[in-house]
């Protein structure tokens, strides 16, 4: 255990018991061996990825529908495992939950919900206090430890959604490396509470980030593989749903349900970390410069409807379930107040959208959207999910996916990107993967399109609609110091007043690089900033210098 534990960085402070129930001997080993089997394979997929971008970027093509596997999409015999009951009906799932925020989660579990996304990606900050309070929790909740809230068996499933394979874990040096982020997080919680979850036919589900092709869900599949027969459960016990992210994926959705089809539960689409890819994928070229999200940017766009339809389609003929994107608005307090009322429209409006399009779920951010968002998927369905909608009517072409929305940009919607960024960035630092503001819940996800937008748009010397003000580095400059200054109004301390300045200066750094950063939590993660911060103590579960309700 000694020669284990050098490995490991020692207990945050506060966290001694945690850290002694979740990294026992047997633990260790167990993750020692799932990163010494699995680390070269996902620093191959990575360098695929970089490959793959070079190759798009120098040949000037356009991904599509691969010819290699033709052959998988051609035959209509295959099916996915059946879903186990549990995941048969998951109409309202809680979305973007960090499971360190221990009161949440207890209020989740004890939610008329049918699920919870319990996130140690998007929604989270991956601090070592913040990982390891997030896993404990996790694991009192499927042990039964946590008093007033369901058995297991009753409460929400739990869908448990590891970082991404761009993610490393600082704290674990495997074979003289940082550990992977997602199987420091995924081999945890097996270890320690998959056989349970099993037992009470509650799992272990989880959510996959970020699957760029069907080549990582094979990496995924082998790894469900040798964990379930490293711990002695059945062939089929681990279901994941893939998360749809990137346009690259939404051309090999068929093939990454293949791939797991012993281990899938379904495919989901969400918009902005989608959106955000074509930028990461193809932003040097004017031909896919993405247009103001505030006002272009929505799922009616023909891009974003063609996904979905063609997910829905492609998860329902082969028996898996489609699920969408979360509602991030925030319901006003006073149930009768015109806003309260103009919110819960929007919100029916947008997620019956989806339900018409045949999504089998959802997810919603406030508590208090889950009851009418359960009532609504009652009014316009019938039984446990849509599995029987075979979207037969729909035919989506590479055109169809490609096809950027028209429109512009404006000066609310450059300024408001660039708050959302500095925002998520001053969050990160705080130890917080979310924020809240003007209504919403903002993560890494919004984050993501917010920068992602300012840097093309910089890059193509874009016109403001409103003035024809060329977007450029003096103007993005002037109005990220503009925003600064609004936002240090409600900064109660001098600390959060100069993280507030780091956060602008960051934000800054990274829209103006000649270069695309690819994920905006890799760079914050592999910051000096964000490690002598958390290594100072400076990083909290918990910051309240910021007065959130104000935003």
């Amino acid at each position: 255990l000694l020669i284990l534990k050098r490995l490991l960085s020692s207990s945050p402070p506060g966290l001694e018991a945690a850290y002694e129930t979740l990294f026992t001997t047997d633990s260790l080993l167990f993750l020692h061996d799932l990163i010494s089997t699995f680390d070269d394979e996902i620093n191959e997929i990575l360098w695929l990825r970089v490959s793959k971008k070079a190759h798009l970027e120098l040949s000037g093509d356009l991904p599509s529908f691969l010819e290699s596997t033709a052959h998988i999409r051609r035959d209509s015999d295959w099916r996915v495992l059946p879903i186990p009951p549990r995941l048969q009906r998951r109409h309202v799932d809680i979305g973007d939950l960090a499971p360190c925020d221990t009161q949440r989660f207890i209020k989740a579990l004890q939610s008329p919900a049918q699920g919870i996304q319990v996130d140690f990606d998007d929604g989270n900050c991956p601090t070592y206090y913040n990982q390891i309070k997030g896993i404990h929790n996790v694991f009192k909740a499927v042990h039964n430890q946590i008093p007033n809230v369901p058995h297991i068996s009753q409460a929400p499933v739990l869908m448990l959604r590891p970082r991404a394979w761009n993610m490393v874990e600082h704290n674990l040096m495997v074979n003289g490396k940082e550990a992977p982020g997602p199987l420091f997080d995924f081999g945890l919680l097996m270890f320690h509470c998959g056989k349970t979850l099993l037992e009470n036919k509650s799992g272990p589900f989880f959510y996959l980030s970020k699957v760029e092709s069907f080549i990582e869900a094979t990496l995924w599949n082998k790894i469900f593989v040798w964990t379930q027969h490293k711990l002695g459960l059945p062939l089929g016990s681990i279901k994941a749903t893939v998360l749809i992210e990137n346009v690259l994926a939404a051309f090999e959705m068929e093939e990454i349900l293949y791939e797991l089809r012993a281990h899938s539960a379904g495919l989901n689409c969400g918009i902005w970390d989608y959106s955000a890819s074509f930028v990461n994928k193809f932003g040097h070229r004017q031909a896919f410069l993405l247009p103001d999200r505030k006002k272009y940017v929505n799922m009616e766009k023909r891009f974003l409807r063609s996904y979905m339809d063609l997910l829905v389609q492609t998860c329902h003929r082969r028996g898996a379930l489609a699920t969408g994107g979360m509602a991030a608005l925030l319901l006003p307090q006073d149930p009768l107040s015109d806003s309260h009322r103009r919110v819960l429209a929007t919100v029916t409006r947008l997620k019956l959208l989806e339900i018409k399009a045949g999504v089998d779920g959802f997810m919603v951010y406030d508590l208090n959207l889950i009851e009418p968002m359960q009532k609504l998927f009652k009014l316009h369905t019938e039984g446990d999910n849509q599995l029987h909608q075979l979207r037969n009517d729909v035919t989506v072409t590479t055109k169809d996916l490609l096809s950027m929305p028209s429109g512009g940009v404006t000066l609310y919607g450059l300024k408001y990107n660039i708050t959302v960024g500095v925002l998520f960035i001053n969050a990160w630092l705080s130890g917080k993967g979310h924020f809240f503001y003007r209504g919403q819940i903002e993560d890494s996800a919004t984050a993501e399109i917010s920068r992602s937008q300012v840097w093309q748009w910089i890059r193509h010397q874009t016109h403001l609609e409103d003035d024809g003000r060329v977007v450029n580095r003096r103007l993005v400059t002037d109005l990220t110091t503009e925003v600064m200054m609004e936002l240090s109004i409600h900064c109660h301390s001098v600390r959060a007043k100069q993280r507030l300045h780091t956060a602008t200066d960051m934000f800054l750094e990274v829209v103006l690089k000649r270069d695309f950063p690819e994920f905006i939590t890799t760079y914050l993660n592999l910051d000096h900033t964000f490690l002598s911060s958390q290594s100072t103590g400076q990083v909290k579960a918990v910051d309240t210098d910021m007065n959130q309700s104000k935003l």
